[in-house]
């Protein structure tokens, strides 16, 4: 069973993250992941960065991700 922390570790091997929060259950996860990687990006393309870093454990282990995906300088708004 997949759980947040190995969850978190996937994306953070495959994406360089400045942040990034994972909780869930087991099957329905919630995540907040800031990366440089996302800078002039749109909201979708971003998503589909993160379901690349996961590949088939997006159909196999993972039922629902709920995303937060930010640049740096967003985050850094949000906080401020």
């Amino acid at each position: 069973m997949v759980t947040p922390d190995l969850l978190r570790g996937y994306i953070a091997a495959g994406l360089p993250c400045e942040h990034l929060e994972v909780d869930g259950d087991g099957r329905h996860f919630d995540a907040v992941i800031v990366a440089a990687a996302f800078e002039g990006k749109r909201p979708v393309q971003r998503h589909q960065m993160v379901y690349a870093v996961l590949g088939d454990r997006m159909r196999e282990e993972i039922h629902a991700l709920s995303m937060k995906t930010l640049t740096p300088a967003e985050w850094a708004a949000r906080k401020a």
